[in-house]
């Protein structure tokens, strides 16, 4: 089911499930129930209830939002090492150079075409990237340079094959969800005690009151739907994407 109809869903049941229980509350209402007043201690405890989730909220959007940042960060760093790979090998001889280009090739193709759908449903990087990588290193460091030019260009291949492979493993660590169940429970809690609280206010039917009390849920449906979104920094749709590789090895996917 795409992420667009999971969030229309969610925000449309939370408007519905505010309507749907105001209008039941007042149908079973006493008809002497005074709905014009609303004792002190509740509005305080509504207004005090409210901040504090909205301080929640705004920390694990925060959260979530940092890893995500974090993840694409490790994508750029890995595309660009191993761009620069290709590009550096080209003081080598022509089978050389040819072989480590074919390697990075390979190995960025298979982290666009397997890898990346892998780690959305497993949480993890592949086996066989690792091998490519691994392979790529070999090929690397097993060369032993003919001329000066040459060894001027071997360690600095060595320091970047170093840096794809710390962003490789950077990138391996933050796959998966990030927060942990604890925080869900509390936020999922948290929203139904806000949206609670609005009954407790003696809300009415009137037109204006229930569609402000079918916003303000939707809202906070469309909050924990951006956070559950986030938490998964490769495997949802406002996620880290792989237009990093794409940009530096456009030729990969023709």
């Amino acid at each position: 089911m795409p992420e667009w109809l999971v969030l229309t869903l969610a925000m449309l049941a939370a408007c519905a499930v505010v309507v749907v229980i105001t209008l039941v509350r007042h149908r079973r209402a006493a008809e002497d129930e005074d709905i014009t007043e609303t004792p002190d201690v509740i509005e305080y405890m509504t207004m005090w209830i409210g901040v504090v989730y909205a301080i929640v909220l705004g920390l694990a959007i925060a959260g979530v939002w940092e890893a995500r940042s974090a993840a694409q960060d490790h994508v750029q760093a890995e595309a660009v090492a191993l761009h620069e790979v290709s590009e550096r090998v080209r003081v080598y001889p022509p089978d050389v150079r040819d072989r480590i280009r074919d390697d990075v090739n390979a190995y960025v193709g298979h982290v666009v075409r397997v890898e990346w759908p892998a780690m959305a449903e497993t949480g993890d990087v592949t086996e066989r990237g690792t091998v490519l990588l691994d392979r790529l290193r070999a090929d690397v460091t097993d060369y032993e340079p003919k001329s000066d030019f040459e060894a001027q260009a071997y360690q600095p291949l060595l320091d970047q094959v170093s840096a794809a492979d710390q962003a490789r493993t950077s990138r391996a660590e933050s796959t998966g969800s990030t927060m942990p169940g604890v925080v869900w429970f509390g936020l999922i809690i948290g929203g139904a005690v806000t949206i609670g609280m609005v009954f407790a206010l003696q809300i009415r039917r009137t037109a204006r009151e229930l569609v402000l009390a079918g916003l303000f849920s939707a809202l906070i449906a469309f909050l924990l739907f951006l956070i559950w979104d986030f938490d998964d920094p490769y495997g949802r749709g406002f996620g880290a994407s792989t237009d990093p590789y794409l940009g530096l090895f456009p030729g990969l996917m023709s």
